[in-house]
């Protein structure tokens, strides 16, 4: 797998269907989607992949155990669409920068993915973006505990995806996941991997 083949899945995919609105819904289930009486905060995500020559990899981070929202969990770079952002798109790059370094010259966006909506009263859109294959991670402190890259191809083989239980809340639920290593990817950031193969197996 190449990023000449991915980018030629997201051509295809753009000529194909109408550009994703910041205000979309994407089908991702009762578990998915937050109570439909609080609205929802418009927020972004970068999903970035980097051609390694190892093979192309996608970029994680670990979240600070002290913030305030989804501390510890794994993630994309990403966060609130501000006011001053033109789209998404401007968001999801700024708040890479701010979190692990990543200039917006470094990335070339291939395009969204299905907008999703969290437990936590967010509508996030998925950017996804091509990094340059020299891009060190330089993660912020404050936000980031750690920053690290997973094949992509552990992330669309279907088994690899299976249910464990909720690392918080009810420790009945089952939640799809991947486990990486050390790490437990799970929530939005496991349905926008989902999102990611489903879009690039499309025929």
């Amino acid at each position: 797998m190449t990023r000449h083949w991915i980018i030629d899945r997201f051509d295809n995919a753009a000529r194909g269907r109408p550009a994703v609105a910041i205000g979309g819904v994407s089908g991702g289930g009762a578990e998915a989607a937050a109570p439909a009486r609080r609205p929802l905060i418009p927020a972004a995500v970068l999903v970035p992949l980097i051609e390694r020559r190892q093979g192309m990899t996608v970029l994680l981070t670990k979240r600070t155990d002290h913030l305030s929202a989804h501390a510890g969990q794994v993630s994309f770079p990403g966060g609130r669409i501000e006011a001053g952002d033109a789209a998404a798109d401007a968001a999801a790059l700024r708040e890479a920068e701010e979190e692990i370094g990543l200039a917006g010259r470094e990335v070339a966006i291939l395009g969204r993915l299905d907008t999703h909506e969290t437990g936590t009263g967010y509508r996030v859109v998925p950017v996804v973006g091509l990094v340059d294959r020299d891009f060190v991670a330089r993660p912020s402190t404050h936000e980031v505990e750690e920053a690290f890259e997973v094949p992509l191809d552990f992330f669309l083989d279907p088994a690899n995806c299976q249910k464990h239980r909720r690392p918080d809340g009810d420790p009945q639920q089952q939640v799809d996941a991947f486990r990486h290593g050390r790490h437990l990817i799970w929530g939005a950031t496991a349905r926008i991997l989902i999102s990611l193969r489903l879009h690039l197996a499309r025929p």
